[in-house]
């Protein structure tokens, strides 16, 4: 993560090929009257099926059909950390009937990768809150507290989780070795549930993932908790007894995002069209019960609210890794 790695040229000049071949003109009915999709929405998901990504993307979709009465089918594109995806996003240029499962990766990918787009580069429609990671471990591990897992690191050899290079998990092992001097060495996969799978089979000491991809193997006491990478413990019953890594003296806590974006350069019409849907999607139970099963802060925002909040964690970030 401290130096840029270049993409394969086969991976993203495929993927950006597939989806010019498909682009062409924008999808939807603006003459007369209010836009409307044609047809059927694709909903894209730049990481494999499980992870945090996939829930929100699949959330997402099932809730934006409820509020368009359209079909908005799930397409997982996972790859480079979620560049393969992102890149085939970039080729929907101007087609509204293609939407996108967005997280920090968005950001992360420009400021460690080449890659051929920054957030600018797509359209925010919404904001669907915050999601903040825990640090876990498999339950009968010496380990009990980030503390130990930092202390291990600086001894010995200590092998921990990520889901792609510039996920959440990976810039959070990286804040938490520059706040500890620690130092780990980490195994790569293409989801949170590859690495929970890799935790459980004892392939790895440690992984940081989201809440809700972990909440069933912390409640049957496979994996245990020691710490969350937040400002202030969750208020969530199940999470409120975990202690911050700012308790056991870990200076770390970073927020993942999860949204929905839309590719550049579409109608006015056709983003308005999107927003008021998602804005719909906001006050319908399902969006409650996605935030409240994946124990999610909701910090909704929109539009033009949404690019301004994607600006100023982008600098954030960049500064929390040394980009």
């Amino acid at each position: 993560m401290h130096s840029k790695k270049l993409l394969t040229t086969a991976a993203v000049t495929g993927a950006l090929a597939l989806g010019l071949s498909a682009c062409g003109q924008a999808s939807g009915d603006t003459a007369g009257g209010e836009f409307e999709p044609k047809g059927n929405v694709t909903m894209i998901v730049p990481f494999a099926a499980g992870g945090g990504s996939d829930i929100a993307g699949r959330a997402t979709a099932s809730g934006l059909e409820e509020a368009t009465d359209k079909t908005i089918t799930v397409q997982n594109i996972d790859g480079g950390s979620g560049a393969v995806g992102y890149s085939e996003f970039l080729g929907r240029s101007g087609d509204p009937n293609y939407l996108l499962a967005t997280e920090t990766a968005m950001l992360a990918l420009p400021a460690t990768q080449d890659v051929e787009f920054t957030h600018e580069s797509f359209t925010p429609i919404m904001k669907l809150g915050d999601d903040y990671t825990l640090i876990v471990t498999k339950a009968d591990s010496p380990l009990k507290t980030c503390s130990d897992l930092t202390d291990k690191a600086k001894k010995d050899r200590t092998v921990v989780a990520i889901s792609g290079a510039t996920g959440l998990d990976n810039i959070t092992f990286t804040l938490m070795e520059k706040a500890t001097k620690a130092k780990f060495d980490r195994v790569p996969f293409e989801s949170g549930a590859e690495a929970i799978t890799a935790a459980l089979g004892g392939q790895v000491e440690a992984i940081s993932v989201n809440p809700g991809e972990v909440s069933g193997q912390l409640e049957s006491g496979d994996l245990k908790p020691l710490c969350a990478a937040a400002d202030e413990r969750y208020e969530y019953p199940e999470l409120k007894d975990i202690p911050t890594a700012k308790e056991q003296g870990i200076d770390v806590a970073f927020a993942q995002f999860r949204g929905v974006i839309a590719p550049g350069d579409i109608p006015e019409e056709a983003k308005e069209y999107w927003i008021k849907k998602a804005k719909e999607f906001e006050k319908s139970d399902a969006y409650k019960t996605y935030i409240e099963d994946n124990m999610m802060q909701p910090n909704a925002a929109y539009g033009d609210d949404f690019a301004t909040y994607l600006g100023e964690n982008d600098k954030e970030l960049r500064e929390a890794i040394g980009k």
